[in-house]
């Protein structure tokens, strides 16, 4: 059924008189005005206030307002699904804005190892079936086709999913945010393999207060420490055990420490302090020693997150 739905939502909006995301103007998708005010402007840096622990820096398209907002709700909860394209392309410029300040692929900042990989924030699986589609997700196809098309290698990696329900966020303060959100989300089985074909952006439609994307960079952060951990640790036991021995000290260290499936993502901020432990905090209870994942520069590495749109008046509370 759910199938069925998608499938005749996107047929209708090939088909059927469309009208306008944004102002409601007859038979488009969206007017020009309301493209310029998605994507008219050079993308922004976005500090909430206050910051969440861990968040990486973020770039939005536009300002959540307006034409703007319309857009988004039309495309995430009315099934406007042929706003992707131009929503997703707004998305690929907070991308570029944001890969572009850490220099990633220009000879400065983290070097331009495999392809751009888009970190979707997942809705919830009730959201999902309510909706029919995965607005996040959907957008980020849309901008990785448009870096695609500009040059930039990107594609998107859809590793994380929630972990455990969540309250809705409606009304909810920052700190309560936090709260609601703190591991949250877990990198699914065979994540970690995905994640280590390039540099990581997470991607949204929307920021409010940034816990979804705190909690999603904490979620991509501990499975990098996981395997700088285990790969430390399998490399020093190949010292000890000689190089003959590689094979039977892996399946050593694999058993030491999590797998690559859901508990890999939980060593991070607790919800006392939100404080993330570092990789070599990690690799103590292991007994072995690893290098600050922000020294990485590796493939796997959070450089950045893009959305859409932000609103400074939805930081302390969530309007939509």
């Amino acid at each position: 059924m759910e199938g069925v739905r998608r499938w005749w939502q996107e047929l209708a909006g090939l088909v059927l008189p469309a009208e306008c995301g944004g102002c409601g103007s007859a038979r488009t998708v969206l007017c020009p005005q309301c493209r310029a005010a998605l994507g008219g402007a050079e993308p922004f840096r976005v500090r909430p206030v206050p910051e969440p622990p861990g968040l990486p820096a973020v770039h939005a398209a536009a300002r959540y307002a307006d034409e703007v907002r319309a857009a988004l709700l039309a495309h995430k909860e009315r099934g406007a699904l042929p706003l992707a394209r131009p929503l997703g392309a707004a998305l690929a410029g907070a991308v570029r804005a944001g890969v572009g300040e850490v220099g990633w692929g220009e000879g400065e900042g983290p070097q331009a190892t495999g392809d751009l990989l888009l970190v979707p924030v997942p809705s919830t699986r009730a959201a999902v079936r309510a909706r029919g589609h995965d607005p996040a997700r959907r957008i980020a196809l849309a901008a990785a086709g448009e870096l695609r098309r500009a040059g930039v290698p990107a594609r998107v990696a859809a590793v994380l999913r929630q972990r455990r329900a969540v309250a809705d966020q409606s009304g909810l303060g920052s700190r309560q945010r936090l709260d609601n959100l703190v591991g949250a989300l877990t990198v699914v089985p065979g994540g970690a393999r995905v994640l280590r074909g390039g540099p990581v952006v997470l991607v949204d439609d929307v920021i409010t207060t940034g816990a979804s994307l705190a909690e999603a960079a904490r979620a991509v952060r501990a499975v990098r420490a996981v395997q700088a951990v285990r790969a430390d640790r399998v490399a020093a036991a190949a010292q000890w055990a000689g190089q003959g021995e590689i094979g039977r000290c892996e399946e050593e260290a694999k058993g030491a420490l999590c797998g690559e499936g859901a508990t890999a993502g939980y060593v991070g901020i607790t919800r006392e302090d939100s404080k993330e432990l570092s990789g070599a905090e990690v690799a103590g209870v292991a007994g072995v020693s690893v290098r600050p994942l922000e020294d990485a520069g590796g493939a796997g590495d959070v450089l950045c997150a893009a959305v859409v749109a932000a609103s400074p008046d939805s930081f302390e509370i969530n309007r939509n």
